[in-house]
């Protein structure tokens, strides 16, 4: 199960949409994907990257990245070879940011919600308003300025509705714990992205209701596969839901 879920996984890394957002650019440089236009770059590199000239690779990504003044991450994950990629990109002056789980679940599966507490409901924005207030929840959660958060989602459901899907659960009017789901058109996967809760609400089913809620958009749209990239506090829900975990994914980031 775990080794054809990670091919399947795999076979994902390097996709690129068949249209592109204004102001994000996909690009293949050899092996690697290269993005821009995000708030900051990403590389993605496939399961396997030669070992001849992979030092003079991601200094070519280093250069390219410091002639447009940006910081940029390169995705690594625990499976990937050459075993010392990691110390080659340390070497390079990135840094690893912590390392999360890669876990794998089929979408009809996860479609079971629990009860939602008294006064709580679950919609999907679209609104501007609605969008800054993730940014200010996240904000609130994270202890930093996610207000960057609120223009990557405007401009992702200004520009691709049918791609991404965010949902809210609110108490009232404050918004208590946002996720969304993107889409992977062609692979058979979305991702479920988000899931933030704030403090006072956790333990009371609201990341298990949006892991549902997301699935059935999914199951909707005819996708197979729901992979998420977890923290250690998720990735024991996700498992009892029945999602697998197949590898570990670490972010190395270069700052100019």
């Amino acid at each position: 199960m775990r080794e054809s879920l990670l091919q399947a996984y795999d076979r994902t890394r390097r996709w690129i949409p068949g249209t592109s957002p204004d102001g994000l650019a996909y690009e293949l440089d050899g092996p690697l994907l290269r993005v821009t236009g995000m708030a900051r770059g990403f590389v993605e590199g496939p399961p396997v990257l030669e070992q001849e000239g992979l030092d003079e690779l991601i200094a070519r990504q280093c250069a390219y990245f410091a002639a447009r003044g940006e910081s940029f991450e390169w995705k690594t994950r625990g499976h990937d070879l050459p075993a010392d990629l990691p110390e080659r990109l340390t070497r390079a002056g990135f840094a690893p940011e912590p390392p999360e789980s890669v876990l794998i679940g089929a979408a009809k599966e996860m479609t079971g919600e629990p009860p939602l507490p008294d006064g709580v409901t679950i919609r999907r924005v679209t609104a501007p308003a609605d969008l800054r207030a993730i940014a200010a929840m996240e904000s609130a959660v994270w202890g930093d300025d996610h207000g960057w958060l609120a223009d990557d989602l405007i401009r992702r459901v200004g520009e691709g509705p049918d791609a991404i899907a965010v949902l809210v659960a609110e108490a009232g009017d404050r918004v208590v714990s946002a996720a969304w789901l993107v889409h992977k058109p062609g692979t058979g996967f979305a991702g479920l992205w988000g899931g933030s809760t704030l403090e006072e609400w956790r333990g009371r089913g609201l990341y298990r209701a949006l892991v549902a809620r997301r699935a059935r958009l999914a199951v909707a749209a005819g996708v197979e596969h729901l992979q998420v990239d977890t923290s250690e506090d998720s990735r024991p829900i996700l498992q009892r839901l029945g999602f697998h975990a197949v590898t570990t994914t670490t972010p190395y980031v270069w700052r100019p």
